[in-house]
């Protein structure tokens, strides 16, 4: 009886793990959507100064992969917490609106409604968009897929001379030992975004 009560807690475990935890991810992404909606700005603005981004935790874009069908909203930060809200910016890494760097942003691939699940599908040439609420919208062109063990794979975060997206998430499915790594080029920006 002990050993059926414990499988059934263990599978009662990883059925939370890999579909419950949907639920939590599900009711923030609807409150971002929210919060982007009511953000959007009819106009672009002129960019802040440089350093300036979101407070951790909060609302910090959109990122649109058409050839995966992902649209899921990003916060600022990439701790615990925030990841369990949907992707996160690294926030020691450039913003889309900054003249040059490389933006980061890291998402989970198994769990929180797995916003990164498919990323192992993209190729060169694919495009990725960042929308800002108040600082416009942001094209990118996948460059390399590519994967790193976990342990070098932060040298990925080193800021670039021209303006690049980094993603990051685990590797293989339904594991951390690897890294999983899309760049990409920026293409696109509004003129008053320094693009």
């Amino acid at each position: 009886m002990a050993c059926l009560l414990g499988a059934a807690g263990c599978a009662g475990f990883i059925v939370w793990t890999l579909w419950g935890t949907g639920i939590t991810t599900k009711a923030a992404q609807e409150r971002l959507s929210t919060d982007f909606r009511s953000q959007t700005q009819p106009a672009v603005h002129t960019p802040p100064a440089p350093g300036w981004a979101p407070v951790p935790g909060s609302l910090y874009g959109e990122i649109v992969i058409p050839k995966i069908g992902l649209h899921a909203y990003v916060v600022q930060g990439t701790d615990y917490g925030s990841l369990q809200n949907g992707p996160g910016h690294y926030v020691d890494t450039a913003n889309p609106w900054d003249p040059n760097g490389r933006v980061g942003i890291a998402g989970h691939r198994t769990t929180y409604l797995h916003p990164f699940f498919h990323l192992d599908l993209l190729k060169p040439g694919d495009t990725i968009a960042i929308r800002t609420p108040r600082y416009g919208d942001f094209t990118y062109r996948v460059s390399q897929v590519f994967v790193l063990p976990t342990s070098v794979a932060g040298q990925v975060l080193a800021q670039t001379a021209q303006p690049t997206l980094v993603l990051t998430t685990c590797n293989p499915a339904y594991s951390s030992a690897e890294r999983l790594i899309v760049t990409a080029d920026r293409i696109s920006a509004p003129t008053t975004a320094g693009g």
